[in-house]
């Protein structure tokens, strides 16, 4: 065992570098990272767009939810995982911080297959349930798409869940190698599968899975050379405790993407619904909507990278009880989400046509919907990177019930109810103003809160 092993907390940077460059050196890989996870799917949306057309692009978002749902499971032990690791490093307790390693990678392993298996099987309802008609002109699309990219779901999830780790050991590089080689190669297989072999929506789903078992096998290399402590793959188990302990960490970041998840059920079915009932059809706005969500992931990837990249600084200090280095990383963390934010509401409100056009063409009556989507249900995007900032930041720390009612707050509290009541009034214009009103709420709650938890730390110094 190192000698860094043995008493890590007092020549850290974690708990002594400046924090700017030290938000930087670990943000700044974990955004790349995240960006270039968000390119599975961006990428494939691209392509299908231009190949397949709108149903493709309506197929893709239609399979979306499984996606988040595969990204929230990851989370709950990956995210949780690292917590536990970085506050037992920080706090000196290395053997601790051993076990929840072990634990957490055993659990996503565990879960990955299992998720895999689930999807494939229940497919045909799960692409209903999500808003495709059975025998509409979407199914069969998204069918063909779920069917091959069910195999790639355990790979994904470890890939996932191990970046997290593999930054919180102080490799944040690594990291963001393990996510930029699969999706590299995804670009390059999107196009070899899709264009010179004509392959279809099927050539673009294969092309993901084969990406996402590179970023795997790059993250079971990692292992055997991990920094913190010896750690070999044959040595996994887990603790009880320690099993518990991660996924309690990981549950507010879990539940807000299973509400993601969930409030894209609800808005695909709704868009079906009400679209049909007017004169942009069922299909436009399920495409658009699609469309929406991978540019919106755009942005999210910088706030949850900088989140992440954030995490270990957060744990550590407030192991090492240095609430000052806490503080100040949430608000310079804050600081930089929010000009991000900024930045995309001007590209969405100034360039919404040309936005979209670089997913596929589609007739004018589809670009008229989706300006009008982009403008009016993505008004207030700049608001929506403070939630990822706010809970992982309350993961870090453990106050995972703080966490917790942050990730509810924006779909489960507030968008998922106004999606169901304002269309009964409003019909499709209720979906489109129903997220700027959730943005600004959830917003107001997680800067309450957060300020409520910074008293807290006077009161323990």
């Amino acid at each position: 065992m190192t000698d860094y092993a043995k008493n890590p907390a007092p020549d850290n940077p974690l708990g002594s570098a400046p924090l700017i460059p030290l938000i930087a050196g670990y943000a700044i890989p974990s955004i790349i990272s995240m960006l270039v996870g968000a390119a599975y799917n961006i990428t494939d949306q691209i392509f299908i767009g231009h190949v397949v057309g709108m149903l493709g692009n309506a197929a893709t978002n239609v399979t979306f939810p499984t996606t988040t749902l595969t990204t929230g499971i990851s989370m709950l032990f990956g995210l949780g995982t690292a917590a536990n690791f970085s506050i037992n490093q920080g706090a000196g307790n290395i053997e601790e911080a051993r076990k929840y390693v072990h634990s957490g990678l055993t659990g996503v392993i565990t879960a990955g297959i299992t998720l895999g298996i689930l999807v494939y099987i229940f497919r045909s309802p799960i692409i209903v349930l999500c808003g495709a008609e059975a025998e509409g002109n979407v199914y069969p699309y998204a069918m063909a798409y779920l069917s091959i990219t069910a195999f790639g779901l355990p790979f994904q999830m470890f890939a996932h869940s191990s970046s997290t780790i593999i930054r919180a050991d102080g490799s944040p590089r690594y990291s963001m190698l393990c996510t930029v080689s699969g999706a590299i190669l995804n670009v390059f297989l999107d196009w070899l599968f899709m264009y010179p072999l004509g392959m279809g929506i099927r050539g673009a789903a294969i092309a993901t899975v084969l990406s996402q078992i590179l970023s795997f096998s790059l993250a079971v290399r990692y292992y055997p050379r991990f920094r913190a402590f010896k750690l070999s793959i044959k040595e996994l188990g887990y603790s009880g405790r320690h099993l518990k302990g991660s996924m309690k960490a990981g549950i507010p970041n879990f539940c807000n993407h299973m509400l993601m998840m969930i409030t894209s059920i609800v808005l695909n079915n709704v868009l079906a619904t009400y679209g049909a009932m007017s004169a942009y059809g069922a299909d436009i706005p399920l495409a658009v909507s699609g469309v929406a969500q991978k540019t919106s992931m755009i942005m999210v990837s910088f706030a949850v990278g900088i989140a992440q990249g954030c995490q270990p600084i957060w744990g550590f200090n407030l192991g090492a009880k240095k609430y000052d280095r806490v503080k100040g990383a949430y608000w310079r963390a804050f600081a930089a989400a929010f000009l991000v934010g900024v930045i995309f509401f001007i590209a969405l409100q100034a360039f919404p046509r040309e936005i979209i056009s670089i997913f596929g063409g589609g007739s004018e009556l589809y670009f008229e919907f989706a300006e009008k989507y982009l403008k009016i249900y993505m008004l207030l995007v700049f608001f929506q990177n403070i939630q990822p900032i706010t809970i992982n930041y309350f993961t870090a720390t453990g106050n995972n019930r703080q966490g917790l009612l942050v990730s509810l707050s924006r779909q489960g509290l507030f968008l998922i109810p106004l999606l169901i009541v304002l269309p009964m009034f409003m019909g499709i214009d209720g979906i489109l103003i129903a997220s700027p009103i959730s943005d600004a709420m959830a917003f107001v709650l997680s800067v309450s809160m957060v300020l409520v938890s910074f008293r807290k730390f006077k009161e323990n110094d």
